[in-house]
């Protein structure tokens, strides 16, 4: 199973190009919303028609520009998942998942029917309405009528958005363990950063439609190539960088001095940390250790986000404050305590830019 994708469009705003290949793992297109993600999903599908370029499915061709060939929907064998499900309202959750099964026995299609809502576990939802389904089962009716043809390729746009994110974390196991036995190529629209990492094995990263990024998710995520790619992969601390030696660098924004564990290039553009990875300091000595002042606090239902101010003065007018987030626990037995603060900045965790 392979997918190979290389179009051009002209879109309000930017130009979409895209290029890559994937096979049998789960390739996740991330990126903010306007990106261009669910436009390639779109042009691979045929509900659009690129400006330039070749889409090619399994060894055969779906669009050519340069050849004339261009595929309608029916003929392309691919299963949609919408992000708003697209049930029909006036057909049951059996009705809505054989649909598109197309011409076969009557014995042959009840049997098919039956395996897929035994795989989305709706036994006995069988002749209920989408308007009597909740949001989580909707989404489950969609996926099994997507599968139910038996597509080379699954296209997943924004799945989740729709959901709440109690019903989100359930569903995403769920499709985890679905797709685990999807004999196809499999594409994963998300704008949300964890979504892509539980579920997908590699990533391509789009922003203005192009492509910034492209590889494992791990990887990605690690070591993302580019600014915006740290962004989008959830990097909230970023600071202009300037070269000192092969192993050491100055974070401009935050005025300090960090080691690094990988030997730098002179042209090194920005420096990064995660916001859960900085750790507290012992004592103020050693490399990458820093004083700082509490500025404020935001709290969420598991972590407090800390703004700090470092005690050095900055390059930059517009001062950035670093972000470190924090169990409720040890904000508990960190707040009481006299500051200045010892943070510590672990030079494998830096992202390089």
């Amino acid at each position: 199973m392979a997918l190979l994708v290389d179009i051009q469009k002209k879109l309000p705003g930017f130009k979409l190009e895209v290029k890559f290949e994937t096979g049998m793992n789960i390739l996740g297109l991330l990126g903010a919303s306007g990106s261009g993600k669910s436009m390639t999903l779109r042009c691979i599908a045929g509900i659009d028609k690129p400006d330039h370029g070749r889409i090619v499915l399994n060894g055969r061709t779906l669009f050519d520009s340069q050849k004339g060939i261009n595929l309608p929907c029916q003929k392309r064998k691919l299963g949609y998942l919408f992000q708003n499900y697209a049930l029909f309202p006036n057909m049951t959750v059996e009705e809505n998942i054989g649909f598109g099964i197309g011409d076969k026995k009557r014995a042959d299609r009840l049997a098919i029917i039956k395996k897929q809502v035994k795989m989305i576990k709706l036994e006995g939802l069988e002749k209920r309405y989408p308007n009597q389904l909740s949001g989580g089962q909707q989404q489950r009716v969609a996926l099994a009528r997507a599968l139910a043809i038996e597509p080379e390729v699954l296209l997943l746009d924004e799945p989740f958005s729709a959901l709440d994110d109690y019903l989100r974390s359930h569903m995403v196991k769920q499709l985890s363990e679905t797709l685990a036995n999807y004999q196809g190529v499999t594409l994963f629209v998300t704008h949300n950063m964890n979504e892509a990492y539980s579920i997908c094995d590699k990533l391509v990263i789009l922003a203005q439609g192009k492509i910034e990024a492209k590889g494992r998710t791990v990887e990605a995520f690690k070591s993302p190539p580019s600014l915006v790619a740290a962004q989008l992969t959830g990097c909230k601390n970023l600071s202009l960088a300037k070269y000192i030696a092969p192993f050491e660098l100055q974070a401009l924004d935050w005025g300090i001095n960090l080691k690094t564990e990988i030997e730098i290039s002179r042209q090194i553009e920005w420096v990064g940390i995660r916001a859960h990875t900085i750790e507290l300091a012992s004592d103020g000595k050693g490399d990458n250790v820093f004083r700082c002042w509490l500025n404020s606090t935001s709290e969420t239902p598991s972590w407090m986000t800390v703004y700090l101010a470092v005690e050095k003065q900055t390059q930059r007018l517009d001062n950035q404050q670093i972000q470190w987030e924090v169990t409720k626990q040890m904000w508990s037995e960190l707040k009481d305590k006299p500051q200045p603060w010892n943070l510590r900045i672990n030079p494998e965790e830096l992202i390089i830019v």
